[in-house]
C-alpha cells in the first residue's frame, strides 16, 4: 500500500497511465542522406498537424471556441512556409539532422518575435515554441499522452497535472488521479473534487514506484493506493465502491429540498466552479447558486488574454444556465501557484505573498477593466455578484469600485444595458482584512471567507509545501476565532457572509460554522448534498452552543477531540 493525501473522495480501480516527463535531446552532427532527413521532417510535420486538428475538434466540441482558438493559431504556424521552408533549407544547406534544423530555426524565430515592440507579436513566440516542440517530439518518437484523446479507461499517475490538462480530461476514460505533489487545497485536488474524480495527491515517487499499465486501486477518501491488489482486496474495494454509489443515490433524494436545520434555520449551499463545463455537475447536485467562479482558468492554456467578447460569452452562458440563482464571479486571481506566462508576472521568492490577484489587476487597469466590462455586459442575463480576491485594505476596495464604475460608464456609452442589481463583495483571505472586517463591511454587499489562503496566512504555512503541510490546520483556534469575528462583523453590518474555501465542506466543522452564523456555504458540487444531509440532521440552537464551546478551546487537538 502507498500512502499520500486524500484529495477527492471515491474508489477508482483500473490500469495506470504513468505520465513521465521526457527530455528532448537535439541530434547533432552532419548527415549524408539529406533527402531522408527532409522526409523525416515532413512526416513529423504531417503528424503534428494531424494531432492539432484532432485536438481542435475535441476542444471545440467540449470546451468551446475560445479554448479551441489556440489550436487554430498552431495550425497556421505549421502551415506557414516561412517556417517550414527555412527548416528544409537548413537541412539542405547545412546537412544537419532534422531535429537540429527545427531547433535552430525555431530559436531564430522565437528571438525575432520576442524582440518586437508589439505585445501581441511578442506573444507569438510562445506559439512557435509550442508548435516546434511538438514537431521535435514527433521526430524523436516521444509520446505525450493527450488527456482529451484517451480511448481506454486509466488512472492517471503524474508528478503534477496542470489546470489546462485537468480541463481537457475525458471523464469517460479517466477513472482517478495520483500525483506526487500537492495537498488538499492544490488546484489538482480542487478540480478533481469538482469533476468528482477519486484522487490521491502528495504521493512521493509515484511515477517511479508505479509502472505503466499496472493494476491499481485508488481510495481517495483514505489517501491510499494499492498497486497489484489481490483478488480479496479487489472484492473489498468493489464492495466499498458499490456502497458509495448507493449512498450517493440516497443523497439524490435531497434534491429539491431546502438546506434547513430541524429547528427551521435555513442556509444556502452553493458550488465552486472553474468553467462553464462544471455546470452540469452543479445543477445535478442541486446547488442553490454559484458561490465562486474561478475565472483564472479562462486565462490559462493560451498565449494571449481572452478578449472582452470571449469573456462576455462565457459569463453569459454561466448566468443563463444558473437561471436567476446567485452567481458569484471572482475577478482574475493569478500569481502564487497560478502562473500565466504571457502576463509576465515576475518570478518571486514568496509568490503567495507577492504580486498577485487584485494587486496585479489594480496595476494593470486595462486588463482588469476588460474583465469588468465583460461582466457588466453579461449581468442582464442572470443574478451576478462580482467578487474581488486578495483584499488587504479599504484602499483596494475603493480602487476596485472606482474601476467598476469606469467600466460601467464605458459599457453604457456604447448604448448597452447593465443590471442595476449587481452585488459586489470581497474575499476575506488575508488576516488584515479579517481584523478590519467591521470597516470593510460598510463598503461591500457581501463577504466570502477564502479559507484556503486564510489558513496559510494565519498559520504562516505555505499550503503547497509538503514539509510543513501538517501545520496547515483548519482547526487552529486562531483560524476559527478570525472566522467567527468576520461572520459577526458582517451580520452586524447587515451583509451576507459566506465561505468558499475547502473548510465549507469539512463535515467535522459544518455545525461549528452553522453555529457561528455562516449562511452561505460554497464547495465542490459533490459535497453539496452530503452537507445538506448534515444540516438537515442538525439543530441550530445546539450548533450555536457547540460553536461557543469550540471557541473556548486552546488547541486544534482539543477541538478535533471535542468534535469527534
Amino acid at each position: 500500500m502507498l500512502v499520500g493525501k486524500n484529495a477527492s473522495q471515491g474508489i477508482a480501480i483500473g490500469r495506470a497511465l504513468v505520465m513521465r516527463p521526457q527530455s528532448i535531446n537535439i541530434e547533432t552532427g552532419h548527415v549524408s542522406d539529406v533527402e531522408r532527413e527532409k522526409v523525416r521532417f515532413q512526416n513529423a510535420l504531417n503528424k503534428s498537424a494531424d494531432e492539432i486538428r484532432k485536438l481542435h475538434e475535441k476542444v471545440l466540441s467540449t470546451l468551446g471556441s475560445d479554448k479551441a482558438q489556440i489550436f487554430e493559431a498552431h495550425l497556421m504556424i505549421l502551415e506557414d512556409p516561412e517556417l517550414t521552408d527555412a527548416i528544409t533549407e537548413k537541412i539542405t544547406t547545412d546537412k544537419v539532422k532534422a531535429t537540429k534544423a527545427v531547433d535552430d530555426v525555431a530559436k531564430g524565430f522565437i528571438a525575432m518575435f520576442e524582440a518586437m515592440d508589439q505585445e501581441y507579436m511578442r506573444e507569438r513566440a510562445l506559439d512557435i515554441k509550442d508548435v516546434t516542440e511538438r514537431i521535435l517530439r514527433n521526430l524523436l518518437g516521444i509520446q505525450v499522452p493527450d488527456l482529451s484523446l484517451l480511448t481506454m479507461s486509466v488512472i492517471l499517475v503524474a508528478h503534477d497535472i496542470t489546470p489546462s490538462q485537468m480541463a481537457s480530461i475525458d471523464l469517460k476514460c479517466v477513472l482517478g488521479i495520483i500525483t506526487e505533489v500537492g495537498g488538499k487545497t492544490s488546484h489538482t485536488a480542487i478540480m478533481a473534487r469538482t469533476l468528482e474524480l477519486p484522487a490521491v495527491v502528495g504521493l512521493r515517487d509515484a511515477t517511479s514506484s508505479i509502472h505503466d499499465s499496472e493494476y491499481l486501486i485508488v481510495d481517495g477518501e483514505a489517501g491510499e493506493v494499492y498497486p497489484n491488489p489481490n483478488a480479496d482486496t479487489i472484492r473489498i474495494f468493489e464492495a466499498k465502491r458499490e456502497r458509495a454509489i448507493k449512498a450517493k443515490q440516497e443523497l439524490m433524494g435531497l434534491v429539491g429540498h431546502p438546506s434547513k436545520t430541524q429547528d427551521g434555520h435555513e442556509v444556502f449551499l452553493e458550488a465552486n466552479i472553474a468553467s462553464a463545463m462544471d455546470l452540469d455537475t452543479v445543477l445535478r447536485n442541486d446547488a442553490q447558486g454559484v458561490g465562486l467562479f474561478r475565472t483564472e482558468f479562462i486565462y490559462m492554456d493560451r498565449t494571449t488574454s481572452p478578449s472582452e467578447d470571449e469573456q462576455f460569452e462565457i459569463y453569459r452562458k454561466v448566468l443563463e444556465r444558473m437561471a436567476g440563482k446567485p452567481t458569484v464571479i471572482r475577478t482574475l486571481d493569478v500569481g502564487g501557484d497560478k502562473n500565466v506566462s504571457y502576463l509576465k508576472i515576475p518570478k518571486e521568492d514568496n509568490p503567495f505573498l507577492g504580486f498577485r490577484a487584485v494587486r496585479y489587476c489594480l496595476r494593470n487597469p486595462e486588463l482588469f477593466k476588460t474583465q469588468l466590462r465583460a461582466l457588466l455586459r453579461a449581468s442582464i442575463y442572470g443574478n451576478l455578484h462580482i467578487m474581488y480576491p486578495m483584499i488587504s485594505s479599504l484602499h483596494e476596495v475603493k480602487e476596485c469600485k472606482r474601476y467598476l464604475e469606469e467600466a460601467r460608464s464605458e459599457v453604457k456609452a456604447r448604448g448597452l444595458h447593465v443590471s442595476e442589481t449587481i452585488k459586489t463583495g470581497i474575499m476575506i483571505e488575508i488576516p488584515s482584512a479579517a481584523v478590519i472586517a467591521d470597516i470593510l463591511a460598510k463598503h461591500v454587499d457581501f463577504f466570502s471567507i477564502g479559507t484556503n489562503d486564510l489558513i496559510q496566512y494565519v498559520c504562516a504555512v505555505d499550503r503547497m509545501n509538503e514539509n510543513v503541510h501538517d501545520l496547515y490546520d483548519p482547526f487552529h483556534p486562531a483560524v476559527l476565532r478570525l472566522i467567527n469575528q468576520v461572520i459577526h462583523e458582517g451580520h452586524k453590518a447587515g451583509i451576507e457572509v459566506g465561505m468558499c474555501g475547502e473548510m465549507a465542506s469539512n463535515e467535522l466543522l459544518t455545525e461549528v460554522l452553522l453555529g457561528m452564523g455562516l449562511t452561505h456555504f460554497s464547495m465542490a458540487p459533490s459535497g453539496i448534498l452530503r452537507t445538506r444531509k448534515k444540516i438537515s440532521n442538525s439543530s441550530f440552537s445546539k450548533a450555536q452552543k457547540l460553536a461557543r464551546e469550540v471557541l473556548k478551546l486552546g488547541s486544534s487537538e482539543e477541538i478535533k477531540s471535542f468534535l469527534a
